[in-house]
């Protein structure tokens, strides 16, 4: 049978759905393989970089890989910002890559280098095929990597005379494994640490919203009262409306949040990466005792010496302390009153700008709060990369895992118009909204074709403000003042008719929800553009830092 045939029955015993990506002469014979396929669709995109975006989205929506597909050379190139942000954000993905024939990988050659070396930084592994009878184990392995905690990137190229040559080889069966679980001895010594707090507080991040350890994080927290911060990656592990739920900590300043944890006897950290909120924020004594529960080890860190570590299934780890909470005669006597404030001004700060009529521009506030209006419990919403990321994370809040997207650790732009056409195909009736500033949307807007080929029930809403806005206020917060940052943009309503989109321009703050309902109504792609009110940006530093002070 021919390689590249083989490889493409080897992705289907994995369960592989999509390959999404750009062809080329080099994976041409991989291309006319996977044409033949029943169970894998193949999505052109119109940029690798989008293939890339849309492959992570797939996965941190499912749990399971997607391929994103490049040729050689550029066509790898152009794939690994998006295979960066992917393999960062814990995304399980495959990456597919052709390469020159081996005959002239020794020389200098045509488009050839070393992609294989190019990925290795980004990826869990990445390798190039030799043999063709390989191809059965490479993609078996490769696909077990992806998923296994934590998930990411891995990285398969393909020389173009090994795709076309012969093999006798056959796929392997998809075997799965139970992940390990933590030893009784440990959780033990972590409930006793948390029976005998009297101000303990969970920082959930980016494992909670995956396999199951939402539910019992919801659980624990019932049984116990204690309140969650999540992080950015993590909103929706715990319910918006819960007592419990403290809303989102992770800005780069300190917040409301951060009090709960100030007064914290014992912080639990539960699937947390140092990229998401880093110790130093928190804990910059380093004198915080901490448990540390999680897939891997705890990250060595002079702000982060955990008394205890639970290692394995996260799930898991939170049934065997529920399983010992429960067994408790009464439930534990925690002082929680500080956290309980901390949620009501926090509540008091997202209803400040709900009833704002302002024309001209709107405040970030204000959108989103009518935003969340308009949203069901499980619709998404994906946020790109700039100031609008600081305000969804701080005002955006979810019901369910897995409904706001974030890129929080490489936090690449670009991200969420091929991101959200993505969401569409793995939830085609849910209602999806991308939300992209100027700069980030334009990174991408040549998906704005492969949306509208696809007819992804999609709505992005671009907050327009002529200029990089969060390096502007990045800049004008630690120098006074920032250098030039604005560009200009197109006539937007043109744009979207260009392509085939609805367009829509929000002006008047009491308008918003209605334009929002009707452009979600809408089958296929729209677009709606909200002048944005960045003038906010100062006012929260200001606010930020008179917490900060009086603390």
């Amino acid at each position: 049978m021919k390689a590249s045939d083989v490889f493409v029955r080897c992705l289907e015993e994995e369960g592989i759905e999509y390959v999404f990506g750009v062809p080329g002469e080099e994976n041409a014979d991989f291309v006319m393989s996977l044409a033949k396929s029943r169970n894998i669709r193949f999505v052109l995109t119109r940029h690798e970089q989008g293939a890339a975006f849309m492959a992570e989205v797939y996965g941190r929506l499912t749990g399971n890989p997607a391929c994103c597909l490049g040729t050689l050379g550029p066509g790898a190139t152009n794939l690994i910002t998006g295979v960066a942000d992917s393999n960062m954000d814990r995304a399980p993905m495959l990456v597919l890559t052709g390469q020159g024939a081996t005959t002239r990988l020794h020389k200098e050659s045509h488009q050839v280098m070393d992609v294989v070396q190019m990925f290795t930084p980004v990826t869990k592994w990445a390798t190039s095929i030799l043999h063709a009878d390989t191809i059965p184990e490479i993609v078996r392995k490769a696909v077990r990597l992806a998923r296994t905690e934590k998930p990411g990137a891995v990285h398969i190229e393909l020389p173009e005379d090994l795709a076309r040559s012969d093999t006798a080889a056959l796929p392997l069966r998809a075997n799965r494994f139970r992940r390990p679980v933590p030893d009784a001895k440990s959780v033990d010594r972590a409930f006793s640490l948390i029976a005998g707090a009297k101000r303990p507080v969970i920082v959930a991040g980016n494992g909670c919203i995956r396999r199951r350890a939402s539910k019992e994080l919801r659980r624990f927290c019932e049984l116990t009262g204690i309140g969650v911060l999540s992080t950015f990656m993590a909103k929706g592990a715990v319910d918006m409306d819960a007592d419990y739920c403290l809303y989102t900590v992770g800005l780069g300043k300190r917040d409301r949040v951060n009090q709960a944890i100030d007064d914290a006897d014992l912080v639990i950290t539960l699937g947390l990466d140092m990229v998401e909120y880093h110790p130093r924020l928190w804990n910059p004594h380093g004198d915080k005792a901490v448990i540390h529960a999680d897939f891997l080890p705890a990250e060595i860190d002079a702000h982060y010496d955990p008394e205890v570590e639970l290692l394995g299934d996260l799930a898991h780890s939170l049934w065997m302390l529920n399983e010992r909470v429960e067994a408790l005669p009464s439930p534990p006597g925690y002082s929680l009153q500080g956290q309980r404030r901390v949620r009501a001004d926090m509540s008091a700060d997202l209803h400040e700008h709900s009833e704002d009529n302002t024309q001209g521009i709107i405040r970030p506030q204000k959108v989103l709060w009518d935003l969340r209006q308009v949203l069901d419990s499980g619709d998404i919403v994906l946020s790109d990369v700039g100031a609008h990321k600081m305000w969804i994370a701080r005002h955006f809040h979810c019901h369910e895992p897995n409904t706001c997207l974030i890129p929080n650790g490489f936090c690449s732009m670009g991200f969420a118009l091929p991101g959200a056409i993505a969401a569409s195909l793995v939830y085609p009736h849910r209602k999806v909204v991308a939300i992209a500033g100027d700069g980030g949307f334009m990174m991408n807007v040549q998906e704005m074709e492969t949306a509208r080929r696809l007819d992804s029930n999609i709505t992005v809403m671009v907050w327009e403000d002529h200029a990089y806005g969060l390096i502007a206020w990045k800049q004008t917060d630690e120098f006074g003042r920032h250098t030039d940052l604005s560009f200009g943009n197109p006539d937007w309503m043109q744009l979207a008719e260009a392509f085939g989109w609805r367009g829509y321009r929000v002006e008047d703050s009491v308008k918003l929800k209605d334009t929002l309902e009707t452009a979600l109504r809408q089958q296929g792609p729209s677009l709606v553009i909200v002048p944005i009110d960045y003038r906010e940006n100062a006012l929260l530093s200001r606010k930020l830092g008179e917490l900060t002070c009086a603390i």
